[in-house]
C-alpha cells in the first residue's frame, strides 16, 4: 500500500516562497507519475503540476507556470513543489498524488484528479497580502 505524506506548508507573505515535500513509501516510487493539486475553501480541487517517472518531463497549470517548479528525487522517494512569487490566490490545501498503475507516460490526462489513485492528507499554504 502506497502512503504519501506532505510537509512544508505554512504562512507566507505575498511575493515569498515555500517548498513543499511529499514523502512516498510502500512501493516502487520511480514507476509513478506524481502530481500536485490544491483546493481552496469553497472551490473544487485543481491541478497544479505533474512530473514524469524519471523527472525529465513536467507539466503545469497556466496559473502557476513560471512561478512553481515540480521536481523529484527517486532515491529519496520524494517529490517537491518549489513555489516562488506566491500570491494570495495561491492560498489552499495542497495535495500530493500518485498514479500507481506504474509505467504510464506523463501526458495531459495527468491534470485530471481521477488519474491518481493515492493521495496525501494535504498541507495548508496561506499567502497573506
Amino acid at each position: 500500500q502506497v502512503q504519501l505524506v506532505e510537509s512544508g506548508g505554512g504562512l507566507v507573505q505575498a511575493g515569498g516562497s515555500l517548498r513543499l515535500s511529499c514523502q512516498v513509501s510502500g512501493r516502487t516510487f520511480s514507476s509513478f507519475v506524481m502530481g500536485w493539486f490544491r483546493q481552496a475553501p469553497g472551490k473544487e480541487r485543481e491541478f497544479v503540476a505533474a512530473i514524469s517517472r524519471s523527472g525529465g518531463r513536467t507539466y503545469y497549470a497556466d496559473s502557476v507556470k513560471g512561478r512553481f517548479t515540480i521536481s523529484r528525487d527517486n532515491v529519496k522517494n520524494t517529490v517537491y513543489l518549489q513555489m516562488n512569487s506566491l500570491k494570495p490566490e495561491d492560498t489552499a490545501v495542497y495535495y500530493c498524488a500518485a498514479d500507481t498503475l506504474g509505467g504510464r507516460v506523463l501526458s495531459n490526462i495527468h491534470a485530471r484528479s481521477d488519474e491518481y489513485d493515492a493521495w496525501g492528507q494535504g498541507t495548508q499554504v496561506t499567502v497573506s497580502s
